[in-house]
């Protein structure tokens, strides 16, 4: 059987076209555009009208690709809304507008739900076998970040924080380049909520993340020149290497980290130290060295839920 899912984050809007069977998602096509839906959410409350355009026009794109090249999933799209809409004050407007416009109807994740659909979608994607693996998933998204925590499919803690690689800059890197005293600002922002939730550091065995901040700096790391989800998915991001790129990006004004990585940082250049800043956070927590990165994640995962399959 083949579905589609569509993504709308803070950041991005990810469409995802895979083959479903016998509990595994087997990846057809997945598209990427990044037209900054939560910009100024954090500050505002609401959805600015110029970033619903935005992120309609996507999904007209989406459409029309469902309809011509894979028609068979056009009628069944399961469309998630996630932090940026949830926070937004004029969500209603917004989901209303989607279905005017395209005839889907939008779910609102929970925080809960996210987490969940996350890590089902981040393990359904890497290779090997996690089944017996005590797994963290950390999804930072541009307004959130999820946490899920399980051994092989089952989940057994969650945890959704207000922190995110869009939400952290509009508080705290607001120069260009930011400055020490901002970075700062942000690590300890991230330090305080992560105190605040009291997780268990000692639970953390495997950390996997999902998500752009992460799947970029694979790219980067690994010298890639175009987006090679083969070589992303599974590859293995040093702690130590995270903390050198938030002090070369911490030299580098956004338009020149855009035109030295336009391939994994277009769209993504202004709020890439914000992603990096909490992934060194949560890392440095949980004192885990390294991070495996997945490119599932929610639009992975919502296709295996029972609970959005009906």
């Amino acid at each position: 059987m083949i579905r589609a899912s569509i993504d709308i984050g803070t950041n991005s809007v990810l469409l995802l076209v895979a083959e479903l069977k016998n509990g595994e998602v087997t990846v057809i096509r997945e598209e990427q555009r990044i037209p900054r839906l939560g910009k100024g959410v954090d500050l505002n409350g609401n959805l600015s009208l110029s970033a619903q355009e935005r992120v309609l026009a996507n999904l007209e794109e989406y459409r029309q690709i469902l309809e011509h090249h894979y028609p068979e999933t056009s009628e069944q799209v399961i469309v998630t809304a996630t932090s940026a809409v949830r926070d937004a004050s004029n969500r209603k407007e917004f989901m209303d507008a989607i279905r005017k416009q395209t005839g889907w109807e939008t779910v609102l994740l929970s925080g809960d739900d996210e987490a969940r659909t996350t890590y089902s979608g981040a393990l359904a994607v890497l290779p090997g076998d996690e089944s017996g693996i005590p797994c963290t998933v950390l999804d930072i998204g541009g307004g959130s970040t999820e946490f899920a925590s399980g051994i092989g499919t089952a989940l057994y803690d969650w945890k959704s924080l207000d922190m995110g690689s869009v939400r952290f800059t509009e508080r705290f890197l607001k120069s260009n380049p930011p400055s020490k005293a901002e970075v700062e600002r942000a690590s300890e922002a991230a330090g305080k909520m992560l105190e605040t939730w009291q997780p268990n550091p000692q639970k953390i065995t495997k950390l996997i993340g999902v998500a752009g901040t992460v799947t970029s700096m694979a790219g980067i790391h690994l010298n890639l020149q175009e987006y090679d989800i083969d070589r992303i998915n599974g590859h293995t991001l040093p702690l130590e290497y995270v903390k050198e790129m938030i002090g070369v990006f911490c030299t580098m004004e956004t338009e020149k980290i855009e035109k030295k990585y336009p391939v994994f940082l277009t769209g993504r250049a202004d709020v890439i130290t914000g992603g990096l800043i909490i992934l060194a956070k949560v890392m440095d927590y949980f004192s885990v060295g390294e991070i495996t990165v997945s490119t599932g994640g929610i639009r992975h995962g919502i296709l295996l839920d029972p609970k959005f399959m009906e």
